[in-house]
């Protein structure tokens, strides 16, 4: 029965497109296809992470494994998601869930430090030479939430915001760069992991000086791990995969949430002044005014202080309309069938290098509930996707052929192979998977091989 859903009947619940007044964004967008009478698939837009050494023209490269985790100095809880990088390179990856991080250093490199920088903490940089290869401790400092009442009282955030997009031009990178980047996607059904895909992407990104030239994704390598035989009763799969990560790069694509547009159904705050990736950055609360008769978001932008440049994002669907987003976003779904969104939580960093700002983390995590009606069938799925830009050259700039490309309509995991080899990723960057995803792949690649066998 493998693939056979593309061979069969099936039903679409399509996102309908975003109109002017109607400014659900391209965030949630889900497709629902139903295969057969108890086969369904269920795609997001999702965001990845990966990353691969700049090998240059040194086909000998040799690399250094350091691994650790990243937790507040006081508190001692693990610090997720933070930004993990080699200074004077391009090379970086992020922490997990668990605040762990891996990263494959150049031995060319090793004479430099790593740095470790986070929202609301002061950025801390370390000796390569002096780490361990792996359990290494690494402490952040906790910075105060700066009010600075003197600083933002008369600041307008609309005028901010607009003034930020104006200034995309020449604060991010006016020319074209390749990326290497890390993907990877989850889904889990209630408390048990049932799918894993991740791959390395050669990224074509383009400048944000052109606004009509588009991002080009290609997969140079990647690998995937199913339960389906859990699942037999609801498929859920990510469409569109890889390419709607870079559709979250707000700079690029300011969409429903700091377009001119979007500004008339928001409600702006200032709320401060805290340390981001080593420097001092505005922070602008937004959520959705509660006249506003549509599910958007509820977050927190912010602004580079020196030059107002957009240096990330976190947000959600807003808790004041959220019980109409299903609503929303589903055109058409089986009779019988109720699919609710109980949350979604997405963010977008940027990482400042030689004074350009670049896309370096996006993730996103959405919950639904399924369940048919008159049955007692009901199952909680969470998808979760994230990307991080592992390195940028300036070199070799290559446009991929449109047919090589990333698409929205692409389902990831059907375009890599199966877990195979326990050494695939090599000098590779990516980012350390949590516990439960470690221990996930190595059961459903043991479930694999049985059935192969």
């Amino acid at each position: 029965m493998k693939n056979a859903y593309f061979h069969s009947k099936f039903t679409q619940l399509i996102i309908p497109a975003m109109k002017k007044k109607t400014i659900l964004s391209g965030v949630l967008k889900i497709i629902f296809i139903i295969i057969c009478p108890v086969v369904y698939s269920f795609d997001y837009q999702p965001v990845d992470y990966s990353s691969q050494i700049n090998q240059q023209d040194d086909d000998t490269l040799k690399v250094k494994t350091y691994s650790g985790k990243v937790m507040d100095k006081n508190t001692r809880d693990p610090i997720v998601f933070s930004s993990v990088y080699v200074t004077g390179t391009r090379i970086g990856t992020v922490t997990n869930s668990d605040g762990d991080f891996i990263i494959k250093v150049p031995e060319r490199y090793i004479d430099k430090q790593l740095g470790f920088s986070h929202i609301g903490y002061t950025t801390s940089f370390v000796d390569i030479n002096s780490l361990k290869n792996k359990d290494n401790v690494i402490e952040l400092i906790s910075t105060p939430y700066e009010i600075e009442e003197v600083t933002i009282r008369n600041l307008d955030p609309k005028t901010l915001i607009r003034t930020a997009i104006g200034k995309i031009p020449e604060n991010f990178s006016n020319q074209p760069v390749m990326m290497t980047s890390f993907y990877r996607e989850t889904i889990r059904q209630n408390r048990s992991y049932v799918a894993v895909a991740e791959a390395v992407l050669d990224v074509y990104k383009a400048s944000y000086r052109n606004t009509t030239e588009t991002d080009r994704i290609k997969v140079f390598k990647g690998r995937k791990s199913q339960d389906v035989k859990k699942m037999d009763t609801v498929l859920f799969k990510f469409q569109g995969g890889p390419y709607t990560s870079f559709l979250l790069d707000i700079a690029k694509n300011p969409g429903d949430l700091i377009s001119e547009d979007a500004l008339e159904y928001y409600d702006y705050k200032m709320g401060g002044i805290v340390n981001l990736n080593n420097t001092r950055a505005y922070v602008i609360e937004f959520d959705q005014l509660e006249t506003v008769d549509l599910p958007l978001y509820k977050g927190k932008l912010y602004l580079d202080v020196s030059n107002l440049a957009i240096a990330g994002i976190a947000f959600e669907i807003s808790p004041i309309m959220i019980e109409r987003v299903s609503e929303f976003l589903i055109r058409k779904k089986p009779a019988g069938m109720s699919v609710d969104v109980e949350k979604g939580n997405y963010l977008v960093n940027y990482r400042k290098i030689d004074e350009v700002w670049y896309l370096n983390h996006v993730r996103t995590e959405l919950v639904f509930r399924v369940r048919w009606r008159k049955e007692l069938f009901r199952s909680t799925y969470t998808t979760m996707s994230e990307l991080a830009v592992t390195d940028i050259t300036f070199e070799n700039i290559e446009k991929f052929k449109f047919r090589e490309t990333a698409k929205f309509t692409d389902i990831f995991v059907e375009q890599v192979s199966d877990f195979e080899d326990p050494g695939f990723w090599g000098d590779y960057n990516i980012i350390k998977p949590d516990e439960s995803i470690e221990e996930a792949i190595e059961k459903l690649s043991k479930k694999l091989k049985r059935r192969t066998e």
